[in-house]
Parts: structure tokens; sequence; C-alpha cells
């Protein structure tokens, strides 16, 4: 009996010993096949170290790739703690370079840790701190390549670029609505070392970080410098709450400038205010328009045939009474019998009531939704406003009169170029947009194309070119007389509006702005200025915003190549307007018998004789009066 217990106590041992084994071989199966890759990457990551290369993040050009934003190289500090033999002579030597306290950086070289970034006081180091650095020659103390935006002209195009944070990600305008494209993938110095951190002598193992990907805008970067100097010029000079300025292609809802006030500079944004850094006006500010809401009323009116600009007729006494209440023109006494053309031209809010009540509200808001107020544009720029419409069950007799000439609503600034865009360009409205290509960080190759997004057709192109020809009357004869560059067809629309504080009306506070495209036969630009409370003049849209607008002009007729038109008429001329008067034809006439002819210009002559051989300006060409003329005489 006993003998049998002892072999029974071996065999239960054997084959326990036999399950213990068979375990222990399933489990070293188990570690070497099925969790190999597992084991594996836990082992390199206790003999193998990876300091961070950064790659480039992707610039972005113009339309004419023109570079706006691109690159510096500069350097950021990383400790290996293991691999540092003297901490404490490390630590007061870096916390002297970089201008800390000895505890401030003790936190960074002593921590239990196989790599540590000093962040952020070694990050994007200035050239001179990195040298100091490098020069040091501490064994665990390395200086990395690290990219920091460069935004090459400064302020300009601020809120569509936007601004990035430390790491490069993108925080606001295309830099956080195109992150995804322009951020950059890491690369890495691989390298091995021992428990102790201690570097081995085996080969390191470079791998490249892969750059970002590039923007190609639809901005025009001549024609975006030339509205930033006009607001700067209108921001010292005026001293405004704010003003704006959208220039904008009408053919395909390209936008080709933008910009507002106050700017920032993106890269040093933390030294401005939330509302100076984020909010991009000319998407985001919503406000009553004003008259240029007007060109909508006219459109709709032109479309559905309830006006003949110039058969019918319309008597302003200086105001008109709807549901009780008295809407004054802003001419005391009114401009008597017109036209609707004149109507027009000279802004008759009475007149443009009268356009509003022949529609109809079911009409006129239809038009107004049709023309895309209401809704987003979806512009490709974060933080587009919606603007506000009257719901239409709640709009009376009074409402429908306001909305007529843009009192009661409230809309964008974005909103109000793409609709006016639809109503001068054959009636197509375009989703504007500002990306125009993604392009491959080597080559530049285009990897992706925006292209125009028609949304829908609002008014015929018949209709289009009556708006068109009105417009252009009120730059020749009516409010917009301002913004008229002779030799070109302007057409235009100013607005005054005033603002609304806490549900009333402010006295002397408003936003004056003006809406205008060249040429007339065919845009190639629509451009709106709006600058909100400007001081120290008479706040009319005519009187400060067209002639910003004209100045915008004058430089864009060279930058889009658009030709003079020998047909352009000429404005409607006031007593104190520059008039501009044809070149007569000099040559081969005796200077004696033209002369008392010449009284309108500067005469300047050289030579000897009575004939004139040379003369500058040449013949039809137009000039202001008293402009100088030099002539040559010669027998």
């Amino acid at each position: 009996m006993f003998y049998k217990s002892i072999h029974y106590k071996i065999r239960l041992f054997f084959l326990i010993v036999l399950i213990i084994f068979i375990a222990v071989i399933i489990k070293i199966l188990y570690i070497q096949v099925i969790k190999y890759n597992f084991v594996k990457n836990k082992a390199s990551d206790l003999w193998s170290r990876n300091l961070p290369i950064e790659g480039n993040r992707g610039k972005i050009y113009d339309r004419n790739l023109d570079i706006m934003v691109d690159n510096l190289t500069t350097t950021s500090l990383v400790l290996i703690p293991g691999q540092i033999k003297n901490k404490k002579e490390t630590t007061k030597k870096l916390s002297k370079i970089l201008n800390v306290s000895y505890d401030e950086m003790k936190k960074h070289v002593y921590k239990k840790t196989s790599i540590q970034r000093v962040h952020p006081i070694g990050r994007k180091l200035p050239f001179d701190t990195a040298d100091r650095i490098n020069n040091l020659n501490i064994e665990g103390v390395y200086l990395l390549k690290e990219a920091k935006r460069n935004y090459i002209y400064n302020k300009n195009l601020c809120h569509v670029i936007g601004y990035v944070g430390i790491d490069n990600q993108g925080l606001s305008g295309l830099e956080l609505k195109y992150d995804k494209y322009l951020k950059s993938k890491y690369g890495s110095i691989k390298y091995y070392s021992d428990a102790k951190g201690n570097k081995l002598k085996l080969s390191e193992i470079y791998e490249k970080p892969v750059d970002g990907f590039n923007l190609k805008l639809t901005i025009n970067n001549k024609l975006q410098r030339v509205i930033e100097r006009e607001l700067n010029n209108a921001w010292t000079k005026y001293n405004p709450e704010h003003a704006l300025v959208i220039a904008m292609n009408p053919n395909n809802g390209e936008i080709l400038a933008m910009s507002s006030r106050p700017n920032f500079d993106p890269s040093n944004y933390k030294n401005y205010t939330e509302e100076e850094i984020n909010r991009n006006l000319p998407i985001w500010m919503n406000y009553e328009p004003g008259s240029t809401f007007k060109i909508i009323t006219l459109a709709a009116s032109l479309e559905e045939d309830t006006i003949n600009l110039k058969k019918d007729k319309f008597y302003d006494p200086g105001s008109i009474s709807v549901a009780g209440r008295k809407i004054k023109c802003w001419k005391d006494g009114g401009h008597g019998e017109e036209t609707f053309m004149q109507v027009v031209e000279n802004s008759c809010n009475p007149g443009f009531v009268v356009m509003g009540q022949k529609l109809g509200k079911n009409r006129l808001f239809r038009y107004i939704r049709n023309f895309g107020f209401g809704e987003k544009t979806n512009i490709d720029l974060n933080g587009e406003a919606t603007g506000i419409l009257f719901s239409i069950d709640k709009v009376g007799p009074l409402e429908l009169a306001t909305t007529s000439f843009g009192q009661g609503v409230s809309v964008t600034p974005i909103q109000q170029i793409t609709a006016v865009s639809a109503a001068i360009n054959g009636g197509y409205l375009y989703k504007p947009y500002i990306v125009k290509s993604i392009l491959e960080p080597e080559t530049n190759t285009e990897i992706k194309k925006f292209d125009k997004t028609l949304i829908r057709k609002v008014i015929s192109k018949k209709t289009s070119k009556e708006v068109r020809i009105a417009l252009e009357n009120v730059v020749k004869n009516g409010t917009g007389r301002n913004a008229f560059i002779d030799g070109y067809r302007i057409g235009g629309k100013t607005g005054t509006a005033q603002k609304v504080k806490d549900g009333k009306y402010l006295s002397g506070n408003y936003i004056v702005s003006f809406i205008g495209f060249m040429p007339v036969d065919n845009p190639k630009i629509v451009l709106y200025v709006a600058i909100d409370n400007p001081k120290g003049v008479i706040q009319y849209g005519g009187t400060v915003s067209a002639p910003i607008a004209r100045n915008i002009f004058e430089d864009a007729i060279n930058i889009l190549n658009i030709k003079k038109d020998n047909n352009a008429k000429e404005k409607k001329y006031q007593a104190w307007d520059i008039k501009y008067i044809k070149v007569p034809n000099l040559i081969n006439k005796r200077f004696s018998k033209v002369k008392y002819k010449l009284n309108n210009f500067d005469i300047e002559y050289t030579g000897n004789g009575d004939k004139i051989i040379y003369q500058s300006p040449k013949k039809g060409e137009r000039v202001p009066t008293g402009s100088k003329i030099r002539i040559m005489l010669g027998n």
C-alpha cells in the first residue's frame, strides 16, 4: 500500500511538470509567433532612440505663384537625460543661455525619460542662441531642425491666411481650413543605446520627413497690396471703427483680394485680442447694407418687368408714407419728377419703395433669397455668418418698403459682392472661393484643382445688361461719380447705412460703402468697399468709399490688363469736378494761329520757328483741364 502511494505521487509530480513544461512551450510559441511584433517593438523601444525631424509646412502662393507664406529653418533643443554625465553643470549652462531659472531647466535635464523635448523655452531658437548651445559640445544635448512659419507680407491677407501654433498646427484661416494638406510628416534619426541610455557604436538610420502640400490661391497679390495700401490710408485718414475691401472675379466667384481693419501680424498673433485675430470681417460682419442692396430690388423689378427705366416716371416730393410712417429721401424737398433710371442714379428711397410695392413681398423676397441672402455662401474659410432676413409671414407694408432700399435686413459683405456679381455677369450666382489648387511640394505639380461652382441662374442676360447700364449711369450721372475714371466704363452703387444698437438707429453713425465693377460691357472685377463710422468727413458712400474704389480701379486697370474704351461716355460734371478734354492735333500747324485755342492747357514749347513739328500728349488723348502740353517748333 505504501509503495502504491509513492508511485502515485511520482506519477502525479511528473504529470504536473509535463503540464507546466507544455504550458511554457505554448507561452514561448505564443510570444515568439503570435506576439512577435509586439515584443519586438517593446524591445526596440528599450534600446533604440528616435530624434524627430520636422518637415516643412506647405507653402502658400497667389494665383501667379508669387509666394506669400513659406518657412524659415530654425532649431529646437532636445535632451537625452541618460547620456548627460554632469547634469548640474549642464543645467546651469543651459538655463543661462535660454534665460530661464535653474529650477525650470532642471525639470528637463533631470527628467526620467528616454528623450525630452525642451518645450516651449527650447523651441524655434534664434540662430545665435542655437550656436551657443552647439558650442557647449555636451553629450546628450541635441539641436534638431524645426520649421517656423514665415509670413512674407506680414499683415497682408492676415485674416484669410490665418496663423499656426508653436507646433505648426493651423489655428485659423486657410492654415486651419486646409491644415490636413499643409501639415508635414515627421522624419527621424534613429540610433541605438544600452540600458543606461549610452549611445552604441552602431549605424544610424535616417528617415526623411515629408513636406506638406502647397496651396495656390485665387488671390492676385499685386491687387491685394493695392487694397492693403488703400485700407491703411483710410484707417489713418478717417479713424473708422472697421474697414474692409473685397475684390472678386464676377464670372467664376474667385476672390482676387480681401482685407479688413483692424488687422494683425500672424507671426505675433498672441499680441492681439481674440476679436482682432479671429474676426474676418468680409465674411463675419453682419449689418444693414443700405443703398447697395437696391441693386437686388432693381434686378428683380427689371426681371419681372414691373418698371421701365426710361419710360416710367415717378414723382418724388421728398418722402413717402407707408403704414403711417414717413420714409424720407436723402435730398430735402426730393427730386421731383424723374424716370426710374434717375431714381437709380439719385438713389431715391421713395422711388425704390414704389419698386418694392410693385413687386410685392413674395416676389421681392424670392429674389433676395435666390441671390443668396439669408444663407452662407460656403466660401472655403471658417467663421462665415448667415445674415438675417424677415420671415415672409412677418413682412408687412413697412418691412417691404424698408427692405426695398436695404434697411431692416442684415447681410455680410461676401453675400453682397456675390449677389451683385450675379446681377451683372449675366445672371449666374457662383459660390465664392479662395483656393485655386493644391500642389505637390517638390515640383508644384497640380494634384487637386478647384473650379467655379454654379449655384443657380437668378436673372436673364437681358436683365443683367440693363442692370449694368443703370449702374454705369450711377457712376456717370449719380451718387457714384467719385468712382468715375475717364476713358473707362465703370458701374456701381453707393450705400450709406445707419447703424443699429440695442434696437435703435444711431445718430451720425453710418457704414458708408460702394460696390462697383469694370468694364461695364464685360466685367473683370467687382469691388466692395465699406468704411464703418469714418470721422472728420460727411458720412456718405459717395464721398468716402467711392474715391477709395476709384484708386483701386486705377491700379486694377494695369494689373488686370483692362483696355481703355474709346466709346466710354463722359460723366455729368459738377462745378468742383476736374473736367477731361481731348488734346487737339497740332502737328504741322502754325503756333501763332492755334495758340489762342489752347487756353485750357499749360503750353511748354522749345525750338525756333512757328511750325509745330512735335507734340506730347498725342492728338485725341484725354487729359484733365490745365494739363501740360509740350510742343517743339521748327521751320
